[in-house]
């Protein structure tokens, strides 16, 4: 196995401590018992409750309380421990703001700077002070590719039908693969639990098990509110209009969903979505995701600077390592500008959250489609929309009188009305300059209001509300223009 050919390698370049992140433990300590045979070196386990044994037989070694005490067992490593293989389970609570135990790893790492004694550190996550630093080296276990996961998920399915007399998991191999994919970025243990759970509950791998395993997918990697996972997305079907966008997406689609790592196509990177507030952004960011079956991720971008204040460009970096680990995804950033825009009084982050978004933005090679939408191009830096950011730049307008016409019917319906009882073609007339956000508005009103008086909605109670409503396109007439202008000048897409 190659994790057991790139650790040997580590062993043989003679480095005392070695820092294993992981939160699948069993499987680190499968690869140091694979590793320590193939070396033909003895390998123990530390941990706080059970003290140090002799990995492999459960035996604990002499000394045992002395053992089990952190700084005690450090001081047994140094001074009189047999040549071996250490692993240290959980033990970085010991090392951070403990300067006894970083001195005595420091002198165990000094005293075998040339063999003897290898420390590995397993933790789910690790941060060794700088005096360790130039004693120590990081390795990563290797992640499950789409074919182990496709192993793994078949194993949970044998064992599932072994558990019952027989019977065969139903599913489908588009679904199947579909699974693999957002299996993506797992252990092999996590692989294990969530496929486990997709099956269990009715024998069978379905469409509405893909987000339960989303979902459960991003909390195990949560970043605690800078992203969120959108259970709920949307399908170009339930949209009016967008005919340019739908296309652009449809002839990008295969490309995206690809199993393989290389398809000889670049890969889809993203695109931006100027418009009116209203008009439809966020609902088409939606759509992009619920249409391609991929899981939607939204980056809060108040929370990146509010919640972190003073390590922003560290939690976007995390971030965005995150989505890259959910991928095949689409991350949707809402209102860009509010989280790029320089003030005078930022001390330069918003200057270094963009370079890290650009960077990003060049240089990642996982399938994640990037979808910002933004009201205000204006405070946008000019970095940001230029050709190459993104695949390509649309702009969302109100909608026209066939649009609002199909707004109004899919709106009418989602709330039991049956749009062949308006004259749709009257409404859209008196909806001039009215984005679908406002339409909608206006038939939740004359619902609410008919409600309240015990009748049923028509078409005078919708018109009653259209005429009652000051659109944004009225109030906010002149941003409007700048706004078309500045897209025509750049020959920016209608969506």
């Amino acid at each position: 196995m190659q994790d057991t050919g790139d650790f040997e390698i580590v062993l043989q370049s003679r480095i005392p401590l070695v820092v294993l992140e992981t939160h699948d433990e069993n499987r680190a300590m499968d690869l140091l018992q694979r590793v320590a045979r193939s070396q033909e070196l003895p390998l123990y386990r530390w941990t706080i409750t059970d003290g140090l044994e002799a990995a492999g037989f459960g035996l604990r070694l002499e000394s045992e309380a002395e053992h089990a005490e952190p700084e005690g067992f450090l001081r047994y490593l140094k001074t009189r421990a047999k040549p071996g293989i250490y692993a240290l389970c959980d033990f970085h609570p010991w090392i951070k703001d403990h300067p006894t135990n970083i001195r005595l790893l420091k002198d165990i790492a000094l005293r075998n700077e040339h063999g003897g004694l290898t420390l590995v550190l397993i933790s789910h996550t690790l941060n060794l002070p700088e005096e360790l630093g130039r004693f120590s080296a990081r390795f990563q276990l290797s992640l499950p590719d789409h074919r182990q996961i496709l192993d793994l998920v078949r194993e949970e399915a044998a064992k599932w039908s072994r558990r019952n007399d027989g019977q065969r998991v139903r599913t489908e191999s588009e679904i199947l693969n579909k699974l693999a994919a957002n299996l993506r970025g797992l252990t092999h243990a996590e692989v294990r639990r969530l496929s486990r759970r997709a099956i269990v509950d009715d024998g069978a791998i379905t469409d509405s098990d893909l987000a339960q395993v989303n979902d459960a997918k991003f909390k195990l990697m949560n970043m605690d509110g800078v992203l969120s996972y959108e259970f709920d997305t949307e399908d170009f079907t339930q949209i009016a209009g967008m005919d340019r966008l739908k296309g652009w997406l449809e002839v990008r689609r295969q490309i995206l969903l690809s199993n393989t790592e290389s398809t000889g196509a670049d890969m889809p990177r993203g695109i931006l979505l100027l418009g009116v507030q209203g008009g439809g952004k966020s609902l088409a960011a939606k759509a992009v995701a619920g249409t391609w079956g991929l899981p939607l991720l939204r980056m809060d971008m108040g929370a990146l600077y509010n919640k972190f204040f003073g390590e922003t460009e560290r939690n976007l970096r995390d971030s965005l390592d995150l989505a890259d680990r959910m991928s095949p995804c689409v991350l949707w950033i809402d209102e860009i500008e509010k989280g790029l825009a320089a003030d005078s009084g930022d001390s330069g982050i918003s200057h270094r959250v963009l370079g890290t978004l650009l960077t990003w933005m060049s240089e990642r090679k996982s399938r994640v489609f990037l979808v910002a939408t933004a009201n205000d191009i204006s405070r946008l830096p000019a970095e940001l929309v230029r050709k190459g950011r993104f695949d390509e730049l649309f702009f969302v307008d109100l909608p026209d009188s066939n649009m609002r016409e199909n707004i109004f019917a899919i709106h009418l319906r989602r709330r039991q009305l049956d749009p062949a009882l308006f004259q749709l073609d009257d409404l859209a007339a008196a909806s001039e300059g009215f984005s679908g956000a406002e339409i909608e508005q206006a038939v939740i009103a004359a619902v609410y209001s008919e409600m309240a008086n015990g009748a049923a909605v028509g078409q005078a109670s919708v018109r009653e509300q259209l005429d009652m409503t000051s659109p944004l396109s009225v109030v906010m007439r002149e941003k409007l223009q700048q706004l078309r202008q500045w897209a025509r000048e750049r020959n920016v897409i209608n969506v």
